[in-house]
């Protein structure tokens, strides 16, 4: 949920900006207000106004909790310079709590739905009331757009919308944040990450980061032991978010009440989801609210977009590149003018025929655009892609019999399976490589005896997998309690004479972690029988990739991902955040491959 750190402060209050299309000069001047909500608190609130533009224009709003005193001119703005260059007026506020606004600061505060009570939803209707009666030349048109938080305000804004909100886009907007959005996944706790947000968020009304006296964190979570050791020793039971994680171990009625699964229902206007494939904060987010809203658009009101990007990255200038993977083109710049403006174009001014692609999702390896009906797209051949004997992959399920058929390995909390390559720097700290990780080279646990790995022949065609990646793992464990991590890796030719530093190069494609005290229940978690095989159904997300000609396709298993992922006991306890030290033990893991237990992935080819 973090902000974009390429924003730069703008300090002075008139802008101008060359329009290539219209060759004109759009000027922009800056206003500061403090607009009142229902409850008497005033929101700080930024706006930017075309000075010399005949007519009425619409109203784009944002609401951050990252600051709006040093928000950029619109004209200045790669994601915004497009629309700004035709005249819109840009609106930019702080949510209440946090920077230069009044009140008090609830993270991620949920629709509350009752009578005198204020949350984000009804603070953005107060919002745009005002506006639209006190700012002048508004066409009394409003949308509302914005990343991460802002993306997730956008979401709940448009779940309760004022009558003049007429479109939004929620682009990388957090879920549910206990089953797969920034705090955790499928019950797994994203360790270093609420970590390092909580601290940032509440333990000032301005973005702070936590005094590390390590740079490789790796170790220094490590030497934190315990998770009740955070506050022992450091929290001090001051972070709100940070208690409740650990008041709330299981998907009880707190995280059910905080998920847009309960408050969202249809698209009330029309919304576009906005996310990417290798988005390292809120990936399943516009996944998910798109799937939830798809199944009761009945005025087609509800699209996607999905790219080749990590978290917020299309709102960059030039964005060809994440980590070592070449685009092939600037995404950025093809989305920012041929899917943002024309969708606020059409709704909130009327302009172009408002035909617009259910989906539109970037295909990584073969590097093109793609439209779709319907997303996943229903044309898809499911295929299933199974783990089998010498560390191969097949089509084919595996004929063995018997429960001996397996491959195995020994996970050790003592020394887990880093995430990315060391030193792991601070989240948002000097020098980190924690925007880019889901794309990182893989062969850094080459050689891991704690890791499985299968891999494919060379490919003698292309294979292009469009849609949901379901793994369907069947494991058990010496422990009680396991984690398993499940990866997708498209692996590059030993050679490439054009490119020689992608040579042999392991892309992850997918991958996700189970907490496997959950696979029967998120709300009642249970323990694993020790030696038992079970099978575990994970969500890897959505994905649309080409796997070429010349390429290898390689799945691998792990049980510990740290300390992105808290490291299991591997010993079942009642809450993992009251585990002591002597709980945590090595344990056995076999992933089977046999033809009762046959590990595989659904496949959706096109």
């Amino acid at each position: 949920m973090r902000k974009l750190l390429f924003i730069l402060p703008a300090c002075i209050s008139i802008f101008t900006f060359r329009s290539a299309s219209a060759q004109t000069t759009v000027t922009y001047t800056r206003q500061e207000a403090m607009i009142p909500m229902r409850d008497g608190v005033k929101l700080y609130t930024v706006i930017f106004k075309p000075s010399n533009v005949t007519g009425t224009v619409p109203i784009l709003i944002e609401r951050t909790p990252y600051g709006s005193e040093d928000a950029q001119s619109p004209d200045k703005s790669s994601y915004e310079k497009d629309m700004a260059a035709e005249g819109y007026i840009f609106v930019s506020q702080d949510i209440r709590g946090r920077y230069k606004s009044e009140g008090q600061f609830v993270m991620n505060r949920p629709i509350l739905d009752k009578p005198n009570e204020i949350d984000e939803s009804t603070d953005t209707y107060d919002a745009v009331e005002w506006l639209i009666h006190n700012i002048p030349n508004n066409n009394g048109k409003v949308g509302q757009l914005g990343i991460s938080y802002l993306g997730w305000t956008a979401l709940v804004g448009a779940a309760r919308p004022h009558p003049a909100m007429k479109a939004a886009s929620e682009q990388a907007c957090m879920s549910d944040l206990f089953l797969g959005d920034d705090f955790h996944h499928n019950g797994a706790f994203r360790l270093s990450y609420a970590f390092d947000y909580s601290f940032m968020e509440e333990a000032s009304k301005v973005d702070t980061l936590f005094p590390f006296d390590h740079y490789d964190l790796y170790n220094w979570f490590l030497k934190l032991g315990p998770l009740s050791n955070a506050n022992a020793k450091y929290f001090h039971n001051t972070l709100p978010s940070w208690n409740l994680f650990m008041a709330h171990p299981n998907y009880d009625s707190f995280w059910q009440y905080k998920s847009p699964l309960r408050y969202v229902d249809y698209p009330r206007i029309p919304m576009l989801h906005v996310g990417g494939v290798w988005d390292q904060e809120d990936m399943m987010g516009p996944q998910l609210m798109y799937a939830k809203m798809e199944k009761l658009d009945s005025n087609n009101r509800n699209f996607i977009c999905l790219g080749p990007w990590n978290h917020g990255q299309w709102a960059g200038g030039n964005v060809t590149k994440l980590g070592s993977y070449d685009m092939g083109s600037n995404t950025s710049q093809y989305f920012q003018q041929n899917i943002q403006k024309k969708w606020f174009d059409y709704w909130l001014k009327g302009i172009g025929d408002g035909n617009f692609a259910e989906a539109t999702v970037f295909q990584t390896g073969s590097n093109q655009w793609k439209t779709y009906t319907s997303w996943p797209p229903k044309e898809a051949t499911v295929k299933k892609l199974y783990v089998a004997a010498g560390g191969k992959v097949s089509f084919d399920k595996p004929t063995a019999a018997g429960e001996d058929t397996y491959d195995e390995y020994v996970s050790d909390p003592k020394r887990p399976v880093p995430y990315r390559s060391r030193p792991i720097e601070q989240t948002y700290g000097a020098n980190s490589r924690w925007y880019p990780w889901l794309t990182e080279d893989q062969r850094f646990v080459e050689g891991r005896p704690d890791v499985a790995t299968w891999q494919s022949d060379t490919l003698s065609e292309d294979i292009t997998v469009t849609g949901s990646i379901i793994a369907h793992l069947f494991a058990a464990t010496t422990g009680s309690d396991a984690d398993w991590v499940v990866k997708l890796i498209d692996v590059y030719p030993d050679k490439i004479k054009h490119n020689l530093k992608m040579s042999g190069y392991e892309l992850m494609i997918a991958s996700e972690v189970f907490r496997g005290r959950y696979r029967k229940s998120f709300e009642k978690p249970e323990a694993i029988v020790p030696g038992k095989a079970e099978e575990y159904r994970i969500d890897l997300h959505q994905v649309n990739h080409t796997f070429l000609k010349g390429h290898r396709i390689m799945i691998q298993v792990q049980s510990s991902w740290f300390p992105i992922i808290d490291m299991n006991p591997q010993r079942y306890v009642p809450s993992i955040y009251d585990a002591k030290a002597g709980d945590y033990q090595k344990a056995t893991m076999r992933v089977y491959r046999s033809s009762e237990y046959a590990t595989y992935l659904e496949f959706p080819e096109m």
